[in-house]
């Protein structure tokens, strides 16, 4: 499928644990095993592990970047904002099927609307070159916030299926919405779901994806190894492929 003019952007949030850096690295490797590249992740977590479930090396985040290209002396003959997205190009990581930028958060403090503005046009010009964007997203969402990344076509809100993930789903929800998302783009993805476990009570229209308990993803998960390595065919790994194919139907729908 070819996108024109911009990418299919799905960002992920949830509260820390549940797993959504493991989705977002599965999600990416399945658009990848669909044929549908290039795609590009960005970790838009401080936190910053994506990298590693897609095994791949983080050297520079875009909050470094920033900080160097607006505190420091830029080289001679070139003005600040050339310099920023050659730099911004420089802290893309390049992979097979797909590329990973890390935005990572400010190392100092003051007003960098400039510097967000840039960025901000940076992630622009960067989008036109991919099928799918997958955002792995911190809770509070500041990064779409800001706008720096954009508004997302698709929200999946990663939970356990238990009363507590309900709050976390309706607080993530009602954040999004302040931020002008639509409530038909907002999803939830229970995650880790065991048999005998029955999810919180939630309109089945919100509820995109049940992705079982994974012996194999856990596993990857403690030892910091690529989902990549994880068998295809693992139970995690094959429900995953089946959001990311629902996905691509909605992807085509909006084209």
């Amino acid at each position: 499928m070819t996108m024109q003019g911009r990418p299919f952007t799905i960002a992920l949030s949830g509260k820390g644990g549940t797993g959504k850096t493991t989705i977002s690295s599965l999600l990416i490797r399945s658009f990848i095993a669909l044929k549908e590249t290039p795609v590009l992740a960005v970790d838009a977590d401080p936190n910053a592990n994506l990298h590693e479930a897609l095994g791949v090396t983080v050297r520079e985040t875009m909050g470094s970047m920033r900080e160097e290209a607006f505190t420091r002396t830029i080289p001679p003959g070139m003005n600040r904002h050339d310099y920023v997205r050659y730099r911004f190009r420089q802290a893309l990581v390049e992979s097979e099927g797909f590329d990973l930028i890390a935005m990572g958060r400010p190392e100092g403090s003051g007003c960098y609307c400039f510097a967000n503005d840039l960025l901000s046009e940076s992630m622009g010009e960067l989008e036109r070159d991919y099928h799918f964007m997958v955002i792995d997203t911190e809770a509070g969402m500041e990064h779409i916030a800001r706008g720096t990344i954009g508004r997302p076509d698709l929200l999946l809100i990663v939970s356990d299926p238990g009363a507590r993930g309900l709050r976390t789903i309706a607080r993530i929800r009602e954040i999004a919405t302040q931020l002008g998302l639509e409530e038909e783009n907002i999803r939830v993805v229970f995650n880790r779901f065991r048999s005998g476990t029955a999810p919180v009570d939630i309109e089945a229209e919100r509820l995109m994806a049940v992705i079982p308990e994974d012996p194999a993803i856990e596993q990857a998960d403690l030892t910091a190894t690529p989902v990549s390595q994880v068998p295809p065919e693992s139970p995690a790994r094959t429900a995953v492929r089946e959001l990311a194919e629902k996905i691509i139907v909605m992807a085509k729908e909006r084209k």
